[in-house]
């Protein structure tokens, strides 16, 4: 098979597993930047282009690993290549359900996914209810934009809130206001989830002096044993936002496992090392899998209705 990931960094750690896994299973593996490609959008022979004129054909699947402040774009080379009857692994609408943080979590409260309370406004005289609606301080201040744990703040007093709301608002920004969960002591579990499994889970602890356990931030990670309520939830808001591959975050609070996000491009390092599995062997062995299923045309998956 031709299976290309689209993906600005070829040097990712990642990107270098997939594209190793992929040939040690005797495929031929190429890293495609999404911001290099552009479309011939027509009504009979749909195309791609590639730096210059190469016109790519014969791909046979797509891996999705666009960067977030690329999602706009990269959804829209991910879009053409459905459009071109190519299998992608994650499909355009599902990746830009799940980077939209405040859509995500209304289509995972519609389908009663347990969440923190959280708490969205535009206007800066409506902050002193929107802190009472998540319970009060301590609360979390998350930008929607913010990826990795940046843009997520914790104000430990109203009056912090307060400051730190008005702030953002200030520079125009969009925010969620979340309840602060006490009882996790700065932890969280991360499930990689491939179709219809959790394939692995790590737990997540800050460091000290921070409340984010984003290893990106300095936390670290240990091995955890998931409850079944965990792994089924975990699954359940994999399919709901309509991804067959994800890292799902969540939390264990006084009324059970809460998820705080659904992540379309998990990365594979901190979770490859901890637990020692080949998870980028995994990926390629369900699109080896699903391509067996999959015809010459656009997947049931990728009607899905927009929401």
């Amino acid at each position: 098979m031709n299976i290309a990931i689209i993906a600005r960094n070829p040097d990712l750690y990642s990107h270098c597993r997939l594209v190793e896994a992929g040939e040690m299973r005797g495929h031929t593996m190429r890293i495609i930047s999404p911001l290099q490609c552009y479309m011939n959008i027509s009504e009979d022979k749909p195309t791609m282009h590639y730096r210059g004129g190469e016109i790519l054909e014969d791909i046979d699947a797509v891996i999705p690993r666009i960067g977030a402040s690329q999602t706009f774009y990269g959804t829209a080379v991910v879009r053409q290549f459905e459009m071109m009857g190519v299998y992608t692994l994650n499909g355009s609408i599902a990746i830009a359900r799940s980077r939209d943080k405040l859509r995500s979590l209304q289509i995972l409260s519609r389908k009663n996914i347990p969440m923190p309370i959280t708490g969205f406004a535009h206007s800066p005289l409506d902050t002193e209810d929107l802190i009472q609606m998540v319970g009060g301080a301590p609360l979390i201040i998350k930008l929607l934009e913010g990826t990795q744990g940046k843009g997520v703040v914790l104000a430990e007093t109203k009056a912090a809130a307060t400051s730190v709301i008005g702030a953002f608002k200030q520079m125009n920004a969009n925010l969620l206001v979340q309840q602060y969960i006490k009882e996790s002591n700065g932890s969280d579990i991360r499930c990689f989830v491939i179709g219809n499994e959790v394939v692995a889970s790590i737990m997540r602890t800050a460091k000290e002096g921070e409340f984010r356990s984003n290893l990106h931030q300095g936390g670290s990670g240990q091995l955890v044993d998931l409850t079944a309520e965990e792994r089924q939830i975990a699954i359940t808001a994999t399919k709901v936002l309509g991804l067959r591959v994800a890292g799902v975050d969540l939390i264990r609070s006084a009324r059970g496992p809460l998820v705080l996000e659904v992540n379309s491009s998990p990365g594979l390092e901190g979770v490859e090392t901890i637990t020692g599995k080949d998870i980028a062997g995994s990926i390629i062995n369900f699109i080896e899998n699903a391509l067996l299923e999959h015809h010459a045309h656009v997947s049931p998956a990728q009607h899905t209705i927009d929401a």
